[in-house]
């Protein structure tokens, strides 16, 4: 266990987590951690080892595993505990086929609700993200930026899918920047989705998201074709 410490020492700091902070603080390490790569595919995550590196008890540890687990960025593994996930997973095109859904309609009920200060701190998110390099940064701004178009949706469930699905999408941002051999992502959709939703142009704004998310459902796929290609070969005749 002292080694495995070690080497998650070296990943999550050693700074000790205040007890009332303790599963928020630990979800956000862990998250992180993933997000970035420092915890790669298959790593193991034990409680106890946790709680001794964090200097908490096992219940606030065994509280963010869930959370991050609900999140599709863990795994449950007979024998092994929580696994950290794959980075891209069969169903990955499937969410965005759900975003898709999801947020055209809240689109639609937000947009005409959407006031000057909606679109400024959507645009400034676009600013931020146009300065940022790091992969759990990033995730968090595009969530955020994306959750400030569709803030005054008046389905509060559906806002809370939405958010749901973009706290997976994080983990996918990786693999695009990594993909495209991009240190950050392109803003021309982002751009063009706040001019449409700042002129009140509904539709438009609805096919510049489709697009966009379509994009990024379309890598992901050509991706795991190939996986399956390579792990399959050539079909004989």
């Amino acid at each position: 266990m002292a080694e495995k410490i070690r080497l998650l020492t070296a990943v999550l700091g050693t700074e000790k987590v205040p007890a009332h902070l303790a599963r928020s603080v630990i979800e956000e390490r862990l998250r992180s951690a993933i997000i970035d790569g420092r915890l790669p595919a298959g790593s193991a995550l034990r409680q106890q080892e946790l709680a001794s590196l964090f200097g908490v008890s096992r219940m606030p540890v065994r509280e963010a595993l869930r959370q991050l687990e609900a999140q599709g960025l863990l795994q449950v593994v007979m024998h092994k505990g929580a696994v950290v996930a794959p980075l891209i997973g069969e169903d990955a095109v499937d969410s965005y086929a759900l975003r898709v859904l999801l947020e055209s309609e809240a689109l639609r009920q937000s947009i005409p609700l959407l006031d000057a200060e909606d679109i400024a701190r959507a645009r400034d998110y676009i600013h931020q993200l146009e300065n940022e390099t790091r992969h759990a940064e990033l995730g968090r701004l595009n969530r955020l930026f994306h959750m400030s178009l569709y803030c005054k949706a008046q389905n509060q469930k559906l806002l809370r899918l939405i958010e749901n699905e973009l706290n997976e999408e994080e983990r996918f941002l990786r693999f695009h920047l990594s993909s495209m051999g991009l240190g950050k992502l392109t803003q021309d959709d982002h751009t063009a989705l706040v001019d449409a939703a700042s002129d009140k142009l509904v539709d438009e704004a609805i096919t510049v998201l489709e697009n966009h998310l379509n994009s990024g459902a379309r890598a992901i796929r050509n991706y795991l074709d190939s996986q399956r290609a390579q792990h399959t070969g050539p079909v004989s005749s």
